[in-house]
C-alpha cells in the first residue's frame, strides 16, 4: 500500500468527521470573510461619516466573529484528532507486524528486532500522526480561508478581487510547481540530519571502546562525512527554498502593491477609503498568512508525513514464508550460548549451558542487569546467540515455528479494539473457553470494568496491571506449550501473581518465569540464578545452601534467610 492510498482510505472511512471539520471550519474562518467588509463599513459608514457608534458596532461584530472562531478552531482540532488517532493505531499495527515478522524465522530474510528499532518505528508513527494532523489542519484552513476571502471581496467590491486574486493564484501556482523539488530537498535534509544524529549517538555511546582501540581518527572522519553530507543537503534545500520565497512574494505581497497602485481605479469604480483599507485587511490579515501557512506547513509537515509513512509501510516485510521447523516437543536447551549487545561489549549471557525439560517450571532470578530478560529473548528467538546454540524442541529458537512458545514481557501489549479480540489474538477460542481462562486467571473484575467482552479497549486508559492480565489470558488461551513470563506479573499484587503462575503451571507445558518476588522462586520446581556472568541451577533449598549470592538475594527478600 502506498502512503497516498493509505491516507485516502483513512479519510474515506471518516465521512462524519470530515463533515464536522467542514462545519466548524466555516465558523473558524468567519473572520476571514468579515474582516475586510467590517473594517470598510466601520470606516465609511461609521467613523468617516461621523457616526462612531456605528463604527464601533462593526468592530464589535468582528470581535464576536473572532471569539466564535476560537470555539470553531478548538472543535476542528478535536475532529482532526478523531481521524489522526485511528491512523496512528493503523500505523502501529504495521509496526507491530513488521517487528513480529523480523523477529520470526518463519519469514524470509529475518532481521533483528531490537527494542531500539521498535522505539524508532514508534517514533515514526508519532511523527506521522502529528504531521498528518498538521497537514489536514493547514490545507483545510487554507481552502476555507481562500473561499471566505473571495466571497468577502466580492461582497465588498468585485473589482478588488480582480486586483488580488490573479497574483495570489500565480504565487500559489509557483509554489505548487516548485513543490516536488522542494519535497525532494527537504526529504534529503531530514534523512541526512537523522543519519548524523545516529552517527553521533553511536559515537557517544562507544567513546571508551574508540579510545581503547585507537580509532579516533577513523571515527572522526566518518562523523565529519556525515556532517558534511548534512551541510550539503542544507545548502541544496536553501537554494530551492528561494522558489518558496518568490511564491510568498508574488502571492502574498504583490496583491498589496496592486491594491495601492490601483487605488485611483477603485475610487473611480465607487470605492471609498474604507474599501481600500478593507481590501488591504483581506490580503494582510487573511490571504497572506494562509498562503504562508500552506507553504511552510506542506513543505515541512507534508514531507515529514511522506517520509514517515514510507518508512512505516516498508517496515512490515511481505509475509513470504520459508521453511519453518516444527519443534519436536517444547524442551529448551542452551549449549554454550553467548550473547553481547555489540561487538566490543561484555557478554550478558556467557557460554551458558542449560536444559529445561518438557513440563519443567523454572524461575530465573538475579540482580538487575544480570541478563534475565536477554535469556528469555534468546529462548523466544527474538535474539540470536553470538556463539553456541539455543534450541526449542531440538530446533534453533529463531527458526522454530512461532506457535510453539509465547513470551509475555513486563510491559504487555494491548491494542485498541474489542476485549474479546485482545484475548483471542493468539488462539481460535470460543466464548466458553475464554470465560474459563478468565476465571482461572482471576480476570473477571477486569472484564466487568472494561464493560464486557465486546467493549472497546483503550490501552491508555488501562492500568499496567490490567494490561498484563489481558496479555496473560491471551497467552493462556494460545496453543503454545512453552510459556515465558518476563516479569509479566510485576504490576499485579502478590495474590493475583500467585493465581496466575499456578494457573500456568496447572495448564501443562514448560513454564519459565523471570521472578519479580521470592514467592515465584518458591513455587518453581527449579531456580536459575544469574549473577555477574555466573549461574547456579537447583531447587530453592539447594541454592540457599550452595549459592551465597542466592542466599544474599533471599536475605533481601526475607530477612530470616540473611
Amino acid at each position: 500500500m502506498t502512503p497516498a492510498r493509505l491516507l485516502r482510505d483513512v479519510l474515506r472511512r471518516h465521512p462524519r468527521r470530515l463533515a464536522e471539520i467542514a462545519g466548524w471550519s466555516v465558523l473558524e474562518t468567519a473572520p476571514a470573510f468579515l474582516v475586510g467588509f467590517a473594517v470598510a463599513r466601520a470606516i465609511d459608514d461609521g467613523f468617516a461619516a461621523g457616526r462612531p457608534a456605528t463604527g464601533l458596532a462593526w468592530l464589535a461584530l468582528l470581535g464576536v466573529a473572532w471569539a466564535a472562531a476560537a470555539v470553531g478552531a478548538r472543535q476542528v482540532v478535536l475532529a482532526v484528532a478523531g481521524i489522526a488517532e485511528p491512523l496512528r493505531d493503523e500505523l502501529l499495527a504495521h509496526v507491530v507486524t513488521g517487528a513480529l515478522r523480523r523477529a520470526s524465522g518463519a519469514f524470509q530474510a529475518p532481521t533483528e528486532a531490537g527494542s531500539a528499532a521498535v522505539a524508532r518505528a514508534n517514533l515514526q508513527v508519532e511523527l506521522a500522526r502529528d504531521a498528518f494532523a498538521a497537514v489536514v489542519t493547514i490545507v483545510r484552513g487554507f481552502a476555507f480561508t481562500l473561499l471566505s476571502v473571495t466571497l468577502g471581496m466580492l461582497t465588498l467590491l468585485p473589482q478588488v478581487a480582480l486586483l488580488v486574486l490573479p497574483p495570489f493564484v500565480a504565487g500559489l501556482t509557483l509554489f505548487l510547481i516548485s513543490l516536488p523539488a522542494l519535497a525532494r530537498r527537504q526529504r534529503a535534509f531530514l534523512l541526512a540530519d537523522e543519519r548524523t544524529a545516529e552517527e553521533l549517538a553511536g559515537l557517544a555511546g562507544g567513546l571508551r571502546d574508540i579510545a581503547a582501540g585507537g580509532a579516533q581518527d577513523l571515527v572522526a572522519a566518518r562523523a565529519e562525512g556525515r556532517v558534511e553530507e548534512q551541510s550539503a543537503a542544507a545548502r541544496a534545500l536553501a537554494r530551492v527554498t528561494s522558489a518558496r520565497t518568490a511564491a510568498l512574494a508574488v502571492g502574498g505581497w504583490l496583491p498589496v502593491v496592486l491594491v495601492l497602485a490601483g487605488t485611483p481605479w477603485l475610487l473611480a469604480n465607487g470605492a471609498a477609503a474604507g474599501v481600500i483599507v478593507g481590501a488591504l485587511a483581506y490580503v494582510t490579515q487573511s490571504l497572506a498568512p494562509a498562503l504562508n501557512g500552506l507553504v511552510e506547513g506542506v513543505a515541512v509537515s507534508g514531507v515529514r508525513l511522506a517520509v514517515s509513512l514510507d518508512r512505516i509501510l516498508r517496515s512490515a516485510p511481505p509475509a513470504v514464508p520459508v521453511a519453518a521447523d516444527e519443534p519436536d516437543g517444547h524442551a529448551v536447551e542452551l549449549r554454550a550460548a553467548t550473547f553481547a549487545y555489540g561487538p566490543h561489549a561484555e557478554p550478558v549471557v556467557d557460554r551458558l549451558d542449560l536444559l529445561i525439560p518438557e513440563g519443567d517450571h523454572l524461575a530465573v532470578v538475579g540482580p538487575s542487569g544480570a541478563g534475565k530478560s536477554t535469556l528469555t529473548a534468546l529462548i523466544a528467538g527474538m535474539l540470536r546467540p553470538d556463539a553456541g546454540a539455543v534450541l526449542v524442541g531440538g530446533v534453533r529458537a529463531h527458526l522454530a515455528a512461532r506457535p510453539a512458545r509465547v513470551l509475555i514481557p513486563q510491559e504487555a501489549y494491548v491494542f485498541r479494539g474489542p476485549l474479546l479480540e485482545n484475548l483471542t489474538y493468539l488462539a481460535d477460542a470460543d466464548r466458553a473457553q475464554v470465560e474459563r481462562a478468565v476465571a482461572e486467571l482471576g480476570a473477571e473484575a477486569l472484564v466487568t470494568r472494561v464493560g464486557g467482552y465486546d467493549a472497546e479497549v483503550d490501552p491508555g486508559a488501562l492500568p499496567a496491571g490490567q494490561r498484563q492480565l489481558i496479555a496473560l489470558v491471551r497467552a493462556y488461551l494460545s496453543p503454545a506449550r512453552l510459556v515465558i513470563l518476563d516479569e509479566a506479573t510485576c504490576h499485579l499484587d502478590p495474590a493475583a501473581e500467585e493465581r496466575a503462575e499456578l494457573a500456568f503451571a496447572a495448564r501443562g507445558g514448560t513454564l519459565v518465569v523471570v521472578a519479580h518476588r521470592l514467592s515465584s522462586a518458591l513455587r518453581a520446581r527449579r531456580v536459575l540464578l544469574m549473577d555477574g556472568g555466573r549461574t547456579w541451577l537447583g531447587t530453592h533449598a539447594e541454592l540457599v545452601r550452595a549459592a551465597p549470592p542466592y542466599a544474599d538475594l533471599v536475605g533481601h527478600w526475607e530477612p530470616e534467610y540473611a
